[in-house]
């Protein structure tokens, strides 16, 4: 790096970019859950919709917005505001997760690499870096305008017709102006130019099962994603970041940079000694402080005693600017873990509790048979959101760990006193074999589990039955063994899961990961990473940054040794 953490004065020097050679998509579909809703019942999508959840709105549609209706906003404000609003039910993920899964098979359908990312429900990353770099060098530049994009290397006539002299879609800098005495001699404005068309494309085979979608083309996964922000919905930005990114997220809320979360921003404030809200917060105002530098916000960020992560302020300091060398992960073909999860306003009584987990574990059950049977069809869309009862086919994995999670309920009068995980606890068993049962429907086994393993499981976590009051249950399958292992990198890694799995059956707590939804900063010599978690993401270890495995703690440090010795090491398939 061109910057030395240890020395103050290099606090203005401008970060070196790296890796800008990428061409990275970023799709957002647009009010997801209202979109799935709308497929199922076409009636409604002339009229304003709202998606409820518990007693706010998850999200609703452009007619309800129009209105003045919000996402997040409460129901008796939203019916204030439209009473015509029509309410849907958005308790059961099941539906939704159904559709996230097609759309990221279609996805994944056109990648070369593999590296096809999915974000909660509703966002993809995709890597098309060597599929633009193929096609860059089939560009004629002696007729631009009846170019032919390939789809396939094999099929040549896979493909479509573009018209290679303009950018699809928006294009940031606004004013730009195409060039057309000097098409092609800018390799970097090429590429995205040819992403741009091929996301154009996408989003085309998106809504061919009725899905819109916004999309971000740009050099990196921040700028992507940032880009796609920028002209929502049904539409798609370029980031031609052949220049500096910075005048682009300059006037951009803090707060809108994966990575700089809530306490970073509060802490940060201190620094810049303002008392401007989030929204008055911006980049520039950040970037631009004299007391704002490398070394500054790591002394802020990580503390004098090392209590804090190391080198979060050289990260924060290059999302500043735009740097974000996190890749776009490889797909996978099963999750690392499945878990369901509901909130609640304080279960006072077992009975309560016992019902709940049921409901869950039923969820649970279902979604299993979706995402680990290889029978799933994975094109073509549901016309209701309506579960199917007993699974059929083979299972891709069998996960082998049973979790539970428990929290007390906190009021509103407290989420000042306490953080919304506080007094979260988990344990976790092995998983009975009678769950992959085909033959019996998803209740009966729910009934089965719940009565024998979680209510026992739950007891344990919650001994004292005087003060019960439950705001939160969660039950996940963890540790999938696959139908086949291959290559040495599995086998190694099959031997600490299966430690692993011991541990986690003793009762052992490994090193917890943010919780679903939430984005944290990881460590890398060059460049700053963003690690963005999946919604199914794993929770119980640490992310070997070299290979992608999920390593326990105690382990940690001779798999680095293992990376260190093994010249011949391959990365394992499906992350």
């Amino acid at each position: 790096m061109d910057m030395d953490m240890d020395n103050p004065d290099s606090k203005r020097k401008a970060p070196r970019r790296k890796g800008d050679d990428r061409v990275i998509l970023h799709f957002d579909l647009d009010c997801f859950y209202a979109q799935c809703i709308e497929n199922a019942n076409p009636h409604l999508k002339s009229v304003p919709l709202g998606i409820k959840q518990k007693s706010i709105l998850a999200t609703c549609n452009y007619v309800a917005r129009k209105h003045g209706v919000k996402k997040l906003m409460g129901i008796q404000e939203a019916k204030r505001l439209c009473p015509d609003l029509v309410l849907a039910d958005g308790e059961d993920l099941s539906p939704f997760r159904d559709v996230s899964k097609q759309i990221y098979s279609l996805l994944k359908s056109y990648s070369w690499n593999g590296r096809v990312e999915r974000l909660g429900l509703d966002e993809v990353f995709l890597d098309v870096t060597d599929v633009v770099a193929y096609n860059l060098g089939l560009v004629n530049h002696h007729c631009l305008e009846e170019s032919w994009f390939c789809l396939s290397r094999e099929d040549p006539e896979r493909g479509f017709a573009f018209d290679a002299r303009e950018v699809k879609g928006c294009v940031w800098p606004p004013d730009f102006v195409s060039d057309r005495e000097n098409e092609g001699t800018d390799s970097l404005r090429l590429r995205l130019l040819l992403g741009s068309h091929l996301a154009f494309y996408l989003r085309q085979q998106m809504e061919g099962l009725g899905y819109t979608s916004a999309c971000g083309i740009s050099t990196n996964k921040l700028l992507a994603k940032l880009a796609g922000d920028r002209n929502k919905p049904r539409n798609q930005t370029t980031l031609l970041s052949s220049h500096s990114p910075v005048p682009f997220l300059d006037p951009l809320p803090l707060r809108k940079i994966p990575g700089i979360g809530g306490k970073t921003i509060t802490a940060m404030k201190s620094l810049l000694k303002t008392d401007d809200d989030d929204d008055g917060l911006t980049v520039h105002n950040a970037r631009t402080n004299p007391a704002v530098s490398p070394f500054a916000l790591e002394r802020l960020l990580a503390g004098s005693g090392g209590g804090g992560e190391k080198g979060i302020g050289r990260k924060v300091w290059l999302l500043l600017h735009g740097i974000d060398g996190s890749e776009v992960k490889p797909a996978r073909d099963v999750p690392r873990q499945i878990g369901i999860e509901d909130t609640y306003r304080g279960l006072t009584q077992l009975s309560q509790v016992r019902a709940g987990l049921v409901q869950i574990t039923t969820s649970l059950l279902r979604r299993m048979h979706v995402d680990l049977l290889d029978d799933f069809d994975a094109v073509t869309p549901p016309i209701s959101p309506a579960p199917t009862s007993v699974g059929k086919g083979r299972w891709l994995a069998q996960p082998k760990t049973l979790r539970l999670t428990t929290r007390p309920y906190h009021s509103p009068s407290e989420w000042d006193k306490f953080e919304y995980n506080h007094g979260r606890v988990s344990k976790s068993v092995a998983l009975p074999r009678f769950v992959f049962d085909l033959n019996i429907e998803p209740e009966s086994i729910a009934e089965r589990l719940v009565e024998g393993t979680l209510m026992p499981l739950f007891h344990s976590l919650n001994p004292d039955k005087s003060k019960l009051c439950i705001g939160l249950l969660n039950v996940c399958v963890t540790n999938m063994d696959r139908a086949k292992e291959s290559s040495r990198g599995g086998d190694i890694m099959a031997a600490f899961q299966r430690q692993r799995e011991v541990e986690e059956i003793r009762g052992v707590a490994f090193a917890d990961e943010p919780p679903d939804g939430e984005e944290k900063a990881e460590d890398t010599s060059d460049d700053t990473e963003v690690e963005w978690v999946e919604e199914e993401d794993e929770q119980d270890g640490v992310r070997c940054r070299l290979c992608g495995c999920v390593i326990p703690v105690f382990a940690v440090e001779a798999h680095g040794r293992w990376h260190e010795l093994d010249e011949g090491w391959v990365e394992p398939q499906g992350g």
